[in-house]
């Protein structure tokens, strides 16, 4: 999977616990607190998977939203957009679960670094 030179640097952030949650006002005027999750690149486009809590500040449900993800320059806060075409919505759920698969597979399977003797 290929990340751009943005989605690799929010997604250092996430890691490293740099970024803070984000605040998404939904259709009926409310907010929900989010924590970001991870930025994927599909297309050459970014997009952001968050994790809505609730007022606990969790996540139990393992619900999880998807926006696009637009970050003009590092020194100016990303804007989130909505997805509007359907296709493009499932390449970006398709890209998030192959991603999972990926995570998954690499905490099951102890792999050897590379160049290792164990190779």
């Amino acid at each position: 999977m290929e990340f751009s030179k943005n989605a690799i640097e929010m997604n250092t952030r996430i890691e490293n616990g740099d970024q803070g949650t984000v605040d998404i006002e939904i259709n009926d005027g409310s907010v929900v607190t989010c924590a970001p999750m991870l930025v994927l690149t599909v297309e050459s486009k970014d997009y952001i998977v968050l994790l809505p809590l609730d007022e606990k500040g969790q996540n139990t449900d393992g619900v999880v939203w998807i926006y696009e993800f637009i970050w003009e320059s590092f020194d100016k806060d990303p804007e989130l957009g909505n997805i509007e075409d359907d296709e493009e919505y499932a390449k970006v759920e398709e890209a998030f679960d192959l991603y999972l698969d990926d995570a998954e597979f690499d905490e099951l399977i102890d792999l050897p670094e590379e160049g290792s003797e164990d190779v």
